[in-house]
Parts: structure tokens; C-alpha cells; sequence
């Protein structure tokens, strides 16, 4: 998968590779139980959620890797020395294998996300 046609996240889950849908969802899982006040949209093709209309995190499965968009450099500061070591993009964490996603990194990321506003890079 790489950029969904999904009108949703449930289309966009259905239509993920079966050996990375269950990865996915915990993630989308995660989002929905930590990002209160937050709306959950498709923006680029991929999962993202939204606070007053500003995407501040998203996810992805890509053709080689999972992705994990953390859209604000305070957090991603804030968690430099958990950061290092990982397989960083810009703004993403990328994960090969679904066995690889740290899902207790993902909810502290996620957790310092909702705690506050802040500017997206």
C-alpha cells in the first residue's frame, strides 16, 4: 500500500496487507484510546488524526515498512534520546516488520501529542 483511494480507516485497514492489518490496527487502536479531542481523517491516502483541523499524527503501511508520522518537532525534541537508534524519516518512525513496533513508544509519543497544542513542522 502505498498512497489509499479509502474514504475511511476502516477502508483503509480492510484493504491492508493481511500480514500487516493486525499491526495497523493497534495502531489505529492507540491513537483512538490516546489522542482525546482529536478527529480521526484520511489525509495523503493514510490514517491521520487531527486537532482543530491540523494533522499532528498519522500512520502508514508502506510497501518495505510500517510507518509512524510524528508531525511536531517538540515532541520528537522532547523524545530525542528515545528516538535514537531508531529507524527515524523526517518526521516518521519506520518499523520493517510489525513485530518491530515498540506500541509502548508509540503511546508515550502519542500521550505527549495530546497533552498539549503545538506547532507542526
Amino acid at each position: 500500500m502505498v498512497r489509499s483511494e479509502a474514504k475511511d480507516v476502516a477502508g483503509y485497514l480492510a484493504e491492508a496487507p493481511e500480514d500487516r492489518r493486525e499491526a495497523l490496527t493497534g495502531l489505529r487502536r492507540l491513537c483512538r484510546a490516546e489522542l482525546d479531542g482529536f478527529e480521526e481523517v484520511m489525509a495523503y491516502g493514510m490514517p491521520a488524526y487531527e486537532r482543530d483541523g491540523t494533522a499532528e499524527i498519522a500512520f502508514a503501511g508502506q510497501k518495505r515498512y510500517i510507518s509512524f508520522y510524528v508531525m511536531r518537532g517538540d515532541v520528537r525534541a522532547a523524545f530525542e534520546e528515545r528516538l535514537a537508534g531508531q529507524d527515524m524519516g523526517k518526521g516518521c518512525l519506520r518499523f520493517r516488520r510489525p513485530a518491530d513496533i515498540d506500541f509502548e513508544l508509540v503511546r508515550e509519543l502519542l500521550r505527549a501529542t495530546a497533552a498539549r497544542p503545538g506547532t507542526v513542522c
